[in-house]
């Protein structure tokens, strides 16, 4: 099993929205916001990570697994980390989603390490980041 991914049927504690919440909150300019689809997280007004509602516009097959569980997108760098993350881990990383908002990743939460999520989390807000920020947490990281 890939570092940082539960294996099935993922018998450890199920990740959690507060175990995100503390992933992002040390993250500089990083905020929550409630949303239509729950909760957000951003920084200087970027979307980075966020709770999966099952909308319409979602295939059946993954609004069926949104519906069910704990669901989290992320944005990530670029196409190639997101399919590298979904051929690493098919059963946790869903396929694309929507087009909306690319390059992004969606994952299942109960199959996620808390030390893979922070990873998630921080990449994710790498991405969407001012260098200044990133420069900030960059400085406390050295």
């Amino acid at each position: 099993m890939p570092a940082g991914v539960r294996g099935g049927p993922y018998p450890r504690g199920v990740a959690t929205l507060d175990d995100l919440r503390r992933a992002a909150s040390g993250l500089p300019g990083a905020e929550e916001r409630a949303t239509t689809g729950g909760a957000a997280w951003f920084v200087r007004g970027k979307l980075f990570a966020w709770e999966c509602h099952p909308w319409p516009s979602i295939p059946e097959d993954m609004r069926e697994i949104i519906a069910r569980e704990l669901v989290v997108g992320v944005k990530v760098a670029d196409s190639v980390d997101a399919l590298a993350l979904r051929e690493m881990a098919p059963d946790v990383f869903l396929r694309a989603t929507t087009r909306w908002g690319e390059p992004k990743v969606a994952f299942r939460m109960a199959g996620i390490e808390d030390d893979h999520l922070a990873e998630l989390v921080t990449e994710a807000w790498r991405v969407q980041a001012p260098k200044y920020l990133r420069r900030e947490w960059d400085g406390r990281e050295g």
